[in-house]
């Protein structure tokens, strides 16, 4: 089944552009760690999640871009075409002349509605190329006015247009030290919305990936297509193709189906995270050895302690024994950092990956009591190595991991709201004080719901 990929505003047609270009330096690479046969099946399998062949020489992207600027998909199109292996269809982007000035109520209240028909249409076009839709990948960010404001507003059109379809929102969460000054207010209104409409949303962090591109990637100068493109890779191992355990020896037919079936169990929790290992300078891993055990025990730990990537663990966190109390916030004791999880999703991809013992996933403490822990985790795997890793693993998991983030970014834009603070933007554009209150109601239930998991 194909995946069609809706690009919106700046950061998402980056985004998009990388993953793009991740996917095919993957397919491209030279891979002698499977049989010719497996390398060819992987190859078909990914042709026809992520590209349509047409007329031209090389694959087009299943890919719609929209941006209320020109600047950036000019620059993405003429990129994608100057690589010589993929390329964006002719007629598959729109944008305007105007931004959204990073407000929200801009991109979702005027150019949404202003530019629906033409958007949908697009949409609709890459939808019928499909022989099969597994469903839409939306890529934006929270913090601005098109890929937030639009993008909350095109997925709403999404829903209405294609009720059966699965859409997974990929969201960016900004930089903790701001880059707006409303960007708080823009990331409330967009959770808010997307809850409403997607099936699930699948959050990267700022800072996270840019301590990722200084720690561990060791890149002096951060750029953001240092940033885009470690996101890309993350992305690229979980949607490559892969055996699930119902598909047995053919490639997954369906990821987006097959991820929310694994992940979201219920439609009030819907955020999920991912991490990825090891991930490392190209240079560096001629000189690197990982075994599955130790990969794994990383994982986990990462997972248990909420660590966002390999380095600076807190190996001291451990789940709590079943039937123990975890002393609360208010006891003399300190309180556990425990990163209690709903459901998890481990992707092994690689040599020697069928004797991989996952048992430690499988550990009843680390889930909600509501859930069987049979059902609750989840293996994909493929002997395919991914970028030059001899073996890599991913963790998608729907948990605690965004409570503080979410609980943060909520009560900074309760503050300026409270002080009426910027209203007068959002206003002018018909987005009132209700529509607010609304969505500050509809996130403080999400917190509610996954501090008590």
């Amino acid at each position: 089944m194909s995946i069609v990929t809706v690009q919106l505003g700046q950061c998402g047609n980056q985004i998009g552009h990388e993953v793009f270009n991740a996917i095919c330096s993957d397919v491209h690479g030279t891979h002698g760690l499977c049989s010719k046969k497996e390398n060819e099946s992987y190859h078909d399998a990914c042709k026809e999640r992520f590209f349509c062949e047409e007329e031209s020489e090389v694959p087009v992207a299943r890919a719609v871009l929209v941006d209320m600027e020109p600047k950036v998909i000019g620059q993405t199109l003429s990129m994608a075409a100057r690589s010589g292996y993929w390329k964006y269809g002719d007629q598959s982007h729109f944008c305007q002349k105007q931004g959204s000035g990073n407000n929200w109520a801009n991109g979702y209240s005027v150019h949404g509605p202003r530019h629906k028909e033409v958007i949908m249409n697009l949409v609709q076009k890459e939808a019928e190329k499909c022989d099969r839709l597994g469903g839409f990948f939306t890529i934006m960010s929270m913090a601005g006015g098109t890929g937030s404001g639009l993008g909350a507003y095109v997925t709403q059109c999404l829903r209405d247009a294609f009720p059966t379809s699965f859409i997974l929102n990929h969201v960016i969460w900004p930089y903790g030290t701001g880059e707006i000054i409303v960007q708080n207010y823009n990331s409330v209104l967009t959770l808010s919305h997307l809850y409403q409409s997607s099936d699930a949303l699948l959050v990267h962090e700022n800072d996270v990936i840019h301590k990722i591109c200084a720690q561990l990637m060791n890149i002096k100068q951060i750029s953001f297509r240092d940033v885009n493109q470690v996101i890309a890779h993350q992305l690229g191992s979980v949607f490559q193709p892969t055996y699930t355990a119902e598909c047995g020896l053919h490639y997954s037919r369906n990821p987006l189906g097959d991820l929310m079936e694994t992940l979201v169990p219920h439609p009030e929790f819907k955020m999920l995270g991912l991490r990825n290992i090891p991930q490392m300078p190209e240079n560096s891993l001629a000189y690197s050895t990982f075994s599955w055990p130790g990969l794994i025990k990383h994982l986990r730990q990462m997972l248990i302690a909420n660590a966002k990537m390999e380095e600076g663990i807190d190996w001291q966190v451990r789940p709590p024994r079943l039937g123990s109390s975890i002393p609360s916030s208010h006891s003399t004791n300190k309180p556990l950092q425990f990163n209690t999880s709903i459901a998890n999703l481990v992707i092994l991809r690689g040599k020697d990956m069928h004797s991989v013992d996952l048992g430690s996933f499988r550990d009843p403490s680390l889930y909600t009591s509501w859930l069987n822990p049979q059902d609750a985790f989840n293996t994909w795997k493929t002997p395919r190595a991914f970028n030059k890793y001899e073996k890599s693993a991913s963790l998608v998991s729907n948990s605690q991991f965004l409570l503080k983030p979410l609980d943060n970014v909520v009560g900074k834009a309760w503050n300026m709201f409270a002080s009426k603070a910027y209203i007068h933007q959002y206003t002018k554009f018909g987005i009132e004080e209700e529509d607010f209150l609304d969505s500050f109601t509809a996130l403080e239930q999400v917190i509610s719901s996954y501090t008590i998991l």
